[in-house]
C-alpha cells in the first residue's frame, strides 16, 4: 500500500488562525493538496491564502463546525485515496512526509497512520496495553492525537455503515472516538516513528481571544468527556468516570466566586455547565462569542 504526493490530500481545519496556519502549510511539500476548511467563514482569509498557495483550496463552512464536523466537509471534498488531518497550530519536520512514504510501502494494511510527536514527554499516541516498539520501525497504537493522523480514506469507505468523525463532538475527543471505532473494525493504527511532527498545543485560535478559547475548552472538555463515555461504555460508567471532575469543579467554583478570581470561577463554572448538558443529553452547544 504505497502514499504519494499525487493520492494525498491534507485536510487543515482554522478558526482565527491566520497566526500559525502558514507554518503548517509551509511544513508540507508544495506538490500536494490542502484543503483549509474555515470554521470562521473568513473570505478576505481565503482569498489571501489561496493567492499566496497555488496548492491550497479554501472552503468557507457556513457555521463553526468544530473540529470533527469540519474535518467531514474536508474528506468530502477529497478526491484522494489519502488525507492527512493536521491542526493548524502543527508543522511537519524535515522529511517527514518522505518517512511516511516509505513506511507505508512496508505496511501491508492500515486504517490510520502518523507521525510521531518530537516531544517525547507528550507523547501523540497510545500504546495496546502489554505492547512494546522498536522506535525505528512503524508500530501498533491504541489510538493517535488528532493533530496529526492519515486516514485512509479508500480502505475505510468500504466499511459498511461506517461514518468518520461523530459531529456530536464539538471539540475534544472526537479522534479517540474514531480510532476506538476502527480498531472495533478490526483496522490497524500506526505510529510512523521516523516521521516527526511538532504541535503548539492549543494555539491554534488568535491569542487576543485566549480567555474566550480557555471557557470554550472546558465546556467541551467536560462535555466530550462524559459524552464518549456514556456513548461507549453505557449512562452509569459515563457518571462514574465524571464524578471527580464534577466535584472538584463544584468545590473549585465556590472557591473561586469567594476569592473574587473572575477568570478561575468561569472557567470552573463551564466544566460544570459542559458536564451538566452532557448528562443532561443536550448537545455541544457552547461557542465562543468572537
Amino acid at each position: 500500500m504505497s502514499i504519494t504526493r499525487q493520492n494525498l490530500s491534507v485536510i487543515i481545519v482554522s478558526y482565527k488562525s491566520d497566526h500559525v496556519i502558514e507554518n503548517c502549510i509551509n511544513s508540507i511539500d508544495s506538490e500536494i493538496e490542502i484543503i483549509v476548511i474555515d470554521n470562521s467563514n473568513n473570505d478576505q482569509f481565503k482569498k489571501k491564502i489561496e493567492t499566496k498557495y497555488k496548492n491550497v483550496k479554501c472552503i468557507l463552512s457556513e457555521e463553526n463546525l468544530g473540529m470533527g464536523g469540519g474535518n467531514n466537509l474536508g474528506i468530502k471534498n477529497v478526491n484522494k485515496d489519502f488525507a492527512l488531518i493536521l491542526n493548524p497550530d502543527a508543522s511537519l519536520t524535515n522529511n517527514s512526509m518522505n518517512e511516511i512514504f516509505i513506511a507505508s510501502k512496508e505496511i501491508d494494511n492500515f486504517g490510520i497512520i502518523s507521525p510521531i510527536s518530537i516531544k517525547d514527554e507528550y507523547p501523540n499516541y497510545v500504546l495496546k496495553k502489554g505492547h512494546n516498539f522498536d522506535p525505528e520501525k512503524p508500530f501498533k497504537v491504541k489510538s493517535v492525537d488528532g493533530y496529526a493522523m492519515l486516514l485512509n480514506l479508500k480502505q475505510l469507505k468500504k466499511i459498511e455503515d461506517f461514518n468518520f468523525f461523530d459531529e456530536n463532538f464539538f471539540l475534544y475527543l472526537e479522534n479517540e472516538d474514531l480510532c476506538k471505532r476502527l480498531i472495533e473494525k478490526n483496522e490497524d493504527i500506526y505510529i510512523i516513528p521516523k516521521s516527526k511532527i511538532s504541535h503548539l498545543g492549543g494555539k491554534a485560535v488568535d491569542p487576543k481571544y485566549k480567555d474566550q478559547i480557555e471557557y470554550l475548552r472546558n465546556w467541551h472538555w467536560m462535555w466530550s468527556k462524559f459524552y464518549f463515555n456514556r456513548k461507549h461504555y453505557g449512562y452509569f460508567i459515563a457518571l462514574s468516570k465524571v464524578l471527580k471532575n464534577f466535584i472538584s469543579a463544584k468545590i473549585k467554583f465556590f472557591y473561586y466566586l469567594i476569592t473574587f478570581n473572575t477568570f478561575k470561577r468561569k472557567i470552573y463554572q463551564m466544566r460544570l455547565l459542559g458536564l451538566i448538558s452532557s448528562m443532561r443529553g443536550k448537545n455541544s452547544y457552547y461557542r465562543a462569542n468572537l
